[in-house]
């Protein structure tokens, strides 16, 4: 019964607004994670079925002393209707859902013949079809075998390496090096490397094109004595990637105040063999930038939480439905960018810190340019005379920039990086609706204290 209370956890923490699906299952121990994946991901795919059948059966109502979860009840009546039954021993919170076993499959006929369709297929949830032109992104990782030696591997699985960016409309056997990123690789979309080797000894890390920018943007110092702060870091991904590029020296402060996505963490960077990351369970906004342990301190990269409004990919659809009232997510909106800001001013207090670059997914002006002008005017940055980083310097191929009429300087909007996570420009429509925002700030006056 433990893998319900896990995926019915997820769904919590999805509902809380905590999380994308994507990382909010990456945190799932990596036994369960395959498992607990799919029971999540079909549940949303037919939570408006479920819904209105535990509603029609009164099974909360009914079962209120045992089912005091309606996400379990959720994840235990997709396995009754859709599954092979609950899969775990009997006991009182699986009788009280098998009770209504036949009043369950009775209301699922008749939101069947409501709806005009006869099969269960049919219920299921249909995505944004642009969704499914995103290439599978998949990085190499460098501290353990070479570009050339994972396009030799791939080749040897039957893969041709061919010289093109799009392919999501090609055979499922050819693939792409990323014009942007060195190290990273792009193959058909339904692909799924789960069981490769090369994801289970972590010589391959699956990570999204828009969430390798801020590492290479970042550009981290490659010295034994170079010392680089991840201020947000589970689940590891662009944590892996900073150690990557910094060839595994010096040292990479890797901060995580949650414990159980510390743990994923932990085990991620074990897993991509990363030995400079110094990983510490805390809070990143209560570290004593004055310690003498961060004195040498150039870089920070901050990733904090955001809306999440921007990330494109194949699951968005499932939670992209159930839209929160306009005065609440203001709301939120407003918290989420006051804690966004108070993370960029922390970071400047670092008396040695030369370079942060501060990234969202997030397609609000509030979350990225508002945060990006009001920093720029704190006390923080005017005392130690940050500024934005050139075009030059931020990703200057890429095309799409920030939005000038939300800066204060309109030319400032030429030094944020904007993208869709889609392939390149072919929706240039849609960057409005979703993109990724990067800054970069720079010291441009040397300090007495460095």
């Amino acid at each position: 019964m433990n893998f319900y209370f896990t995926a019915a956890e997820v769904l919590d923490r999805l509902d809380s607004k905590k999380g994308s699906i994507k990382g909010l299952i990456s945190t799932v121990a990596e036994k369960d994670r395959k498992r607990t994946s799919a029971l999540v991901i079909q549940t949303l795919k037919y939570k408006p079925v479920l819904a209105d059948i535990i509603g029609r059966a009164k099974l909360m109502i009914e079962e209120r002393k045992k089912l005091t979860s309606p996400n379990l009840a959720l994840v235990l009546v997709h396995d009754v209707l859709f599954s092979n039954g609950i899969q775990a021993g009997d006991g009182p919170i699986k009788q009280a859902v098998l009770r209504h076993k036949t009043r369950l499959h009775s209301e699922l006929q008749k939101v069947k013949i409501k709806r005009g369709v006869k099969s269960n297929e049919e219920l299921v949830q249909t995505g944004d079809s642009r969704a499914a032109l995103i290439p599978r992104y998949v990085r190499i990782n460098t501290t353990l075998w070479t570009i050339e030696e994972a396009i030799q591997y791939f080749i040897s699985k039957g893969f041709t390496l061919e010289n093109m960016l799009e392919i999501a409309s090609t055979s499922k056997h050819t693939f792409a090096k990323d014009k942007h990123i060195s190290a990273l690789f792009l193959f058909h979309p339904e692909l799924s490397f789960q069981d490769d080797d090369a994801y289970k000894n972590g010589k391959v890390i699956l990570q999204d094109k828009a969430s390798c920018f801020p590492a290479v943007v970042l550009n981290p110092p490659v010295s034994p004595s170079g010392a680089v702060i991840d201020a947000t870091s589970a689940p590891g991904n662009k944590t892996s990637h900073l150690s990557t590029l910094m060839c595994n020296t010096g040292t990479l402060f890797a901060f995580e105040r949650d414990r159980k996505r510390f743990s994923t963490l932990q085990a991620m960077l074990s897993k991509a063999r990363c030995k400079n990351v110094e990983p510490v369970n805390t809070d990143f906004l209560l570290v004593d930038p004055m310690d003498p342990k961060y004195s040498g301190v150039t870089h920070i990269l901050l990733d904090p939480s955001c809306s999440g409004s921007g990330i494109v990919n194949r699951l968005d659809y499932l939670v992209e439905s159930e839209q929160e009232a306009e005065s609440v997510q203001v709301e939120r909106l407003n918290k989420l960018a006051s804690f966004q800001l108070m993370m960029v001013k922390h970071s400047m207090k670092f008396p040695a810190v030369q370079r942060i670059v501060y990234s969202t997914c997030s397609v609000h002006a509030i979350e990225d340019e508002h945060v990006v002008r009001a920093a720029l005017k704190s006390d923080e940055a005017l005392s130690r005379h940050f500024e934005l980083a050139p075009q030059s310097q931020v990703l200057p191929q890429w095309k799409r920039r920030g939005y000038s009429n939300e800066m204060d300087d309109p030319h400032h909007a030429a030094s944020l990086e904007a993208s869709t996570a889609s392939t390149e420009e072919k929706e240039e429509e849609n960057c409005e609706r979703r993109r990724f925002c990067l800054m970069v700030l720079l010291i441009t006056m040397a300090l007495s204290c460095i």
